[in-house]
């Protein structure tokens, strides 16, 4: 562990307070989501109710994914034995452990969607399985066993369930660690890790399937689940960046440099590449094979009200950190940080629009109160939800074995 003379200079009992300004425009932002989202659904227009529902399923699957990269984050140091995110790691456990809220939130959503037949119409409507019946549907008929509303919220509450109780777990268990010492905790979360990675990494592109992807049952696509993976990964890389600069620039956690910061940047570069690289291969092999049922998802994404924001979602995602942190002084530097996970954030919400609108809303689609007012509303709620969570524990896992070298990391 080395000694600990040099450090005086920190102070690991430091705590985050959450309140003032902060802690009342996250409200306020809460208020306005709730406003616009009642505006969309008491509205009377079933255009505007179904907009509406695919709103808050977009805001409610982004929230969660961002949380279960949280806890991805979490899980991922332990296994690796990374020492340089010691001093960082509160941030995604914060995240992690609003995961529960966030699924809760996503499986009232997707519940609601159902029962009022605004979401999932494509395998949820009246006599798609009767051959009788004008709607049916030989293809859903086949899909029937696998999407059907019983075991289709069966697999919601397993999944984000099992996510939600390793989340906590694994938070708790570093918290335990700050009050005894010693390495339980460690070896304990280093275990729990292993298992949750392996059950995150199979489960996950199942979830993107049944949450986003069956949105148009008919249209599957064996890539879909690694690039919603690849977009949950850079979103919540960005979010933690973005937690990271606001704390050090109003004062706290001065043991985090710009070797911390140099780190992230790498990891938003390199999986933004990533994110391209499966996106362009779901792209690139069902434009090539050109096969109707295949293309059927393009097309649709390719059409007049579509297609600006489908090629904008690649200039966001892909250039821009392409070119603003290709450079080694850009990761090293807050505001280029800040900036870059700022526009990549909106950048993958624009990813999720397009995943989510056609396949519900298709030309109905709209950009305007209900969808700034959902989106305002989640990040108001991320906000504060996120931040009254780390506001309860120390900044700095003070007794995690490898903190020592977070403080000395340097690349």
């Amino acid at each position: 562990m080395g000694t600990h003379s040099h450090h005086h200079d920190y102070n690991f009992n430091e705590r985050y307070e959450f309140a003032g300004k902060a802690k009342l425009y996250s409200i306020i932002a809460v208020v306005l989501g709730v406003a616009a989202v009642a505006f969309g659904l008491l509205s009377g227009d079933h255009v505007t109710v179904e907009r509406t529902y695919a709103n808050l399923l977009l805001m409610g699957y982004y929230f969660t994914c961002v949380c279960a990269a949280g806890a991805f984050f979490v899980a991922l140091q332990y296994v690796t034995q990374s020492a340089w995110s010691a001093g960082l790691v509160r941030i995604p456990q914060a995240m992690a452990g609003v995961l529960p809220i966030a699924s809760l939130i996503l499986l009232v959503i997707v519940g609601l969607g159902l029962t009022t037949h605004n979401l999932y119409h494509h395998w949820h409507a009246d006599g798609l399985l009767d051959p009788n019946h004008a709607n049916y549907d030989p293809i859903i008929e086949g899909k029937s066993a696998y999407l059907n509303v019983p075991f289709f919220l069966t697999r919601q509450i397993v999944f984000m369930g099992i996510y939600s109780i390793f989340a906590v777990v694994l938070a708790k268990l570093s918290y335990k660690e700050d009050l005894e010492g010693g390495l339980t905790s460690y070896k304990k979360s280093f275990k729990l890790s292993a298992i949750f990675l392996v059950i995150f990494g199979f489960t996950t592109p199942i979830w993107s399937f049944d949450t986003i992807m069956s949105l148009e049952a008919h249209w599957f696509s064996t890539m879909f689940g690694w690039y919603n993976f690849a977009a949950m990964w850079v979103s919540g890389l960005c979010a933690i960046t973005v937690i990271v600069v606001v704390l050090k620039k109003a004062g706290y956690m001065n043991w985090v440099n710009e070797n911390h910061l140099h780190d992230l940047g790498k990891l938003m570069f390199g999986f933004s590449i990533f994110w391209t690289y499966v996106w362009f291969a779901q792209f690139m092999l069902i434009w090539y094979s050109n096969i109707p049922e295949e293309t059927v998802y393009f097309y649709k994404r390719w059409e007049p009200e579509y297609k600006p924001w489908f090629w904008l979602s690649i200039i966001i995602n892909f250039v821009a950190p392409l070119l603003l942190l290709v450079d080694r002084d850009a990761k090293r530097k807050q505001n280029v940080m800040l900036f870059v996970a700022i526009l990549l954030l909106a950048g993958h919400w624009l990813d999720y629009y397009i995943m989510v609108m056609p396949g519900t809303v298709a030309e109905h689609r709209g950009f305007g109160i209900i969808e700034i007012g959902t989106a305002l509303g989640f990040l108001g709620l991320f906000i504060f939800l996120v931040m009254s969570k780390l506001s309860k524990q120390a900044l700095v896992p003070k007794n995690h074995p490898f903190l020592d070298e977070s403080l000395h990391h340097q690349i």
